[in-house]
């Protein structure tokens, strides 16, 4: 008997230990409503503040707002229709260009002061779905008319770069992010502004 738990007394032990190392090495997830900057690179809370700093100030301007009244004037109070077209990732780093193009789109629908129209993969969508109504696989009163599409007068484009800068364990990560509002009937440029969000990385000297 005195063999039998000498024995097992090793295994039963490393059986512990074993549990003890699986339950220790479980991620720990803490939800947060803000995004911490915890690399330096380019996050979500960049993108949704320079969006709204972007449209903020392209609806301030004299000319947008000239254009904005006067197509007001000749359409019955209607606004113009806008929309974003791709962004250019023109840095080193991978940035997801849809994540800016959704926010700069969520923020000229909540300046209240352009309408915005769909484009892209979703416009090709409706257009499919538009054209499956219309050949007979929905009633005439229920079917979506075709050619009836509201075209965009307004198209925004633009680029976001990056510029590194490092010396010894501090590094200054600076993101500069340019859109351009242009007239899509006559090309010419109502609106061009630039963000920049600059970020100062003090790194450990000592390497692990």
């Amino acid at each position: 008997m005195y063999f039998l738990v000498k024995k097992t007394m090793p295994l039963a032990a490393a059986v512990l230990a074993l549990l003890f190392v699986s339950c220790s090495s479980q991620p720990k997830v803490t939800r947060v409503d803000r995004q911490a900057d915890l690399s330096g690179y380019w996050n979500d809370n960049d993108v949704r503040q320079v969006c709204d700093s972007l449209i903020s100030n392209c609806l301030q301007s004299n000319n947008v707002d000239r254009f904005v009244s006067q197509y007001a004037q000749n359409h019955n109070g209607e606004q113009p229709a806008a929309i974003v077209l791709p962004f250019r990732n023109a840095s080193s780093e991978h940035i997801d260009m849809q994540i800016v193009s959704n926010n700069l789109r969520a923020s000229i629908i909540g300046s209240g002061k352009l309408d915005f129209v769909e484009g892209g993969a979703a416009r090709d969508a409706i257009r499919a779905e538009r054209a499956d109504q219309s050949n007979n696989n929905a009633s005439e009163e229920t079917a979506a008319a075709m050619g009836n599409e509201t075209g965009a007068q307004l198209a925004f484009t633009g680029e976001v770069r990056a510029i590194i800068d490092t010396a010894g364990n501090v590094s200054t990560r600076t993101y500069y992010v340019k859109a351009t509002l242009a007239n899509v009937e006559t090309n010419r440029i109502l609106w061009e502004g630039e963000e920049t969000v600059r970020k100062n990385i003090k790194r450990s000297a000592f390497k692990p």
